[in-house]
């Protein structure tokens, strides 16, 4: 199976490090980032998506930050 999460942090090194985290523990980028303003917040928030292949059936309650 190919999971897939979308990692999202404001704009500051912190959001560069869960990447690198998850580059690190074999998730590769899929697509480009995006980046925009949170009014709710007033900050800028990055948007990464990583997939994986996992020899695993998916499952609705899978922890995919664990995987």
């Amino acid at each position: 199976m190919k999971a897939y999460r979308l990692l999202t942090e404001e704009d500051t090194s912190a959001f560069c490090h869960k990447v690198s985290e998850a580059l690190a523990n074999g998730w590769d980028l899929f697509g480009s980032p995006a980046y925009a303003f949170d009014g709710a917040t007033g900050t800028m928030r990055c948007a990464q998506a990583v997939v994986k292949d996992v020899d695993a059936e998916y499952e609705p309650d899978m922890k995919l930050g664990q995987l």
